[in-house]
């Protein structure tokens, strides 16, 4: 490959076969394919690109199926190229290292969109790589890298989607009221709506992205426009396997043992399956399926003899999980109850707690059922704001959202490790949803970290983040632009026996077909997140599922508002008050000082921390207001400029023969003529003033050279402070020294022997 000049690439390459495929699919470049030039040797590779945005994508798979598992091994990652970008990484090792929070979370889109998709009992190891190789700063790779992993796979020979076909993947935006697919990086930062779809022939089969409160009819509107949209995409993937494709391994799923899975079913009956997963307490309920596991196995035993038993016990554990599916499904679609008696739509009892932790900025405990989130709330200022170093360049995060999953939240005991794929995506999810109520900073200038510590999980913890996290922001007195509330839904589908579940519990999500994330104001959503376990959802069903949502969203609102109303008043007594001035540029380097001294002296004097931007903005942090004070008193003094026609109350610092020189304030003074001192002739300045003396006076002109001039006998009755337009009252007998005391006014320092410039120098 080499480059003829920029922007064109002379393709050379080895291979037996080739195949290129260009499509428009919205952007202002085509979105290329290829296949068959480079990463020949993995079980599928291919080349995709768009402008000047590159992303390699290849799957392998091991020969042999992995034994003693009951999951699919499927292993998908995500990563970024610093030198795609001509960048090369910060930090000492100056490698890339462990994956960014923005590579895990699409590693999480892509898995998401395409496990569904591989059969039922398949155990090879499948690992999907897709890395971006250039980066041009404008085309998104994350929807490359999605489409690629896609078409990577249908043209290798590993049994994918063959009933439903490959998924293509889009983002949809909107500007001004029009959806726009695929935007640039630059459109992104005026889009309202910004979600990344996947699609197949038939449905949508997952959603992931954030809007400004959009209306649910709008956001399907967008999500179809995708799915028509995409089906151009798949069409290039059909005809891509055409001509490059290898042929798919034959699986064969394992056979069922009907028999035996009758047997296990009837156990369970005869033991109370139906009862134990009517328990609504989760402790409970898991606790009497895991004894009635063990009976159901001892009846097996004595049914089948020790051997067969002892051949057969871990398809006896799998058969049991199936009965428990097909139990459960069965009760909801048929008998209209679900596990813990709840009608479809209902909402689980929820409680709301605000100031729970007493030293916080703020806090909340949120619980709704048997989930429950403990979200404080920490402000800081700019400094505290979190460095991204990506392909984008430098940037600055001043609002993020931890979500941390400790083992006791489900009752298990298990290391404590770093952050999971599983926490960093919904601590994004529940990031977003509240994303766009933060306040600007113009609004509000500080940097806004919410933590979720999840104390108790059975379904839906993100959404619980959600509404702890808006109650904890309403408690920190932060002024949100509207509350926002999460709900999850679910779905469980057998033919056209369809149940859309409200605020579903940890086994509906595991056992039904959809987790279906909602998260909104009043007005409308703010984000979303969809996960299909079947081929993918009509439009109805999307519509039922969004305005269940919206019904189940208010009912949640409600209860919050119960709990806290409005953002308070005041902030915490522990969080730092920042105060906001705006000072001439030109005097940023009075506050900084020679080396930074002054500015350092400040901070070290009032304990305050100081912010100081190119246009002048100074933002002074500190917690209590009397050091704060301090340092805005200083800066301000440091920083002030005399006004015409304002009265000061200034101090004396030097006294001439023509007048005497006033401080208004640290590093600024005036001359106060001795015209100006009484409205009476005064024959010694020191007849009326002394050194030291405080004396309020009128500035009553500044020249271009910044030299001011003061008037005492004007701002006689007058209040330091005040802006006084009305002109000097008249002096008594007049005085005739006022020329010459402009000499003075003009320079303020002995000039020495006068000389007349008609007569030349002074004779000796």
């Amino acid at each position: 490959m080499s480059f003829a000049k920029p922007g064109e690439i002379t393709l050379a390459h080895n291979s037996e076969k080739f195949h290129s495929i260009a499509l428009e699919i919205g952007g202002d470049a085509p979105l290329t394919f290829e296949v068959g030039r480079v990463a020949k040797q993995a079980s599928g590779a291919v080349w995709v690109r768009w402008g000047d945005s590159v992303v390699l994508v290849t799957v392998c798979q091991t020969k042999e199926p992995k034994e003693n598992i009951d999951f699919f091994p499927l292993t998908v990652e995500y990563q970024e190229k610093m030198y795609s970008a001509g960048k090369i990484p910060g930090g000492f090792f100056k490698r890339e290292a462990r994956p960014r929070d923005e590579e895990i979370l699409n590693c999480r889109i892509i898995d998401r969109s395409i496990r569904p998709l591989f059969p039922e009992g398949y155990r090879n190891d499948v690992q999907v790589i897709a890395t971006v190789v250039s980066f041009d700063g404008q085309h998104n790779t994350d929807i490359m890298a999605l489409c690629g992993a896609s078409m990577a796979i249908h043209v290798s020979e590993i049994p994918w989607a063959e009933s439903s076909g490959p998924i293509a993947g889009l983002r949809m935006g909107r500007i001004d009221g029009k959806l726009v697919i695929n935007p640039t990086v630059e459109m992104r930062g005026k889009c309202d709506l910004d979600v990344v779809v996947s699609v197949s022939k038939d449905a949508i089969v997952m959603v992931e992205g954030g809007a400004a409160e959009i209306v649910e009819s709008e956001l399907i509107d967008a999500l179809f426009t995708a799915h028509k949209e995409g089906q151009k995409l798949i069409a290039a993937m059909h005809q891509m396997r055409e001509v490059m494709g290898k042929p798919k391994l034959v699986f064969t799923p394992p056979q069922k043992d009907e028999a035996l899975f009758g047997k296990v079913l009837a156990a369970a009956e005869k033991h109370g399956l139906k009862a134990a997963l009517g328990i609504k307490n989760k402790i409970e309920r898991y606790g009497t399926l895991d004894s009635l596991k063990k009976k159901i196995q001892e009846t097996l035993k004595a049914d089948l003899g020790d051997e067969v038993f002892a051949a057969k016990k871990k398809l006896i554990s799998e058969l049991y999980g199936e009965v428990k599916y097909q139990v459960m499904r069965e009760g909801a679609l048929k008998t209209k109850q679900r596990l813990d008696g709840r009608k479809y739509d209902e909402v689980r009892p929820i409680n709301c707690e605000v100031a729970t932790l007493p030293r916080t900025h703020g806090s909340a405990l949120f619980t709704r059922g048997e989930t429950q989130a403990l979200v404080s709330i920490t402000l800081g200022t700019k400094d505290d704001e979190q460095k991204i170093d990506n392909l984008l360049g430098e940037s600055y995060r001043r609002y993020m959202l931890h979500y941390n999953f400790p083992p006791f939240s489900v009752g298990e005991a298990r290391p404590l490790r770093g952050s999971s794929r599983r926490e960093i995506g919904h601590g994004a999810l529940a990031e977003r949803a509240l994303a766009r109520m933060i306040p600007d900073e113009e609004a509000f200038p500080y940097t806004v970290r919410i933590v979720s510590e999840i104390t108790e999980s059975n379904g839906s913890s993100s959404m619980a983040t959600v509404c702890g996290g808006t109650m904890a922001l309403y408690d920190c007195g932060v002024p949100m632009k509207a509350p926002v509330a999460g709900i999850a839904m679910g779905l469980i589908k057998e033919g056209n026996d369809i149940a859309i579940l409200s605020d579903i519990l940890g086994d509906e999500d595991h056992l039904g077909d959809m987790d279906f994330k909602v998260c909104g104001t009043d007005k409308g959503v703010t984000a979303i997140q969809m996960d299909i376990k079947i081929d993918g959802l009509t439009r109805e069903i999307m519509a039922t599922a969004l305005d269940q949502a919206k019904a189940g969203r208010k009912i949640i609102l409600k209860q919050m508002f119960d709990a806290i109303a409005e953002p308070r008043k005041e902030l915490s007594l522990w969080a730092p008050r920042i105060t906001t001035i705006r000072i001439n540029p030109d005097k940023i380097r009075d506050v900084i000082g020679p080396g930074g001294k002054v500015i350092r002296d400040i901070v070290a004097k009032t304990g305050a921390k100081i912010d100081i931007t190119d246009d002048g903005t100074v933002r002074i942090a500190a917690v209590g207001g009397e050091s704060g004070e301090r340092a805005r008193q200083i800066i301000e003094d440091l920083t002030r400029e005399a006004e015409v026609n304002r009265i000061y109350k200034g101090l004396v610092r030097k006294i001439v023969e023509f007048g005497a020189f006033v401080e208004l304030f640290p590093g600024t003074d005036g001359l106060v003529h001795v015209s100006e001192l009484s409205d009476k002739r005064v024959e010694r300045v020191t007849d009326v003033l002394q050194e030291g003396d405080e004396v309020v006076v009128k500035v009553l002109s500044i020249d271009r050279d910044g030299k001011i001039r003061l008037s005492r006998r004007a701002a006689v009755g007058k209040t330091p402070g005040e802006i006084d337009l009305t002109p000097p009252p008249p002096r008594e007998g007049g005085d005739d020294r006022g020329d010459r005391g402009d000499r003075g006014d003009r320079g303020g320092r002995d000039r020495g022997p006068r000389r007349d410039r008609d007569r030349g120098p002074p004779q000796a």
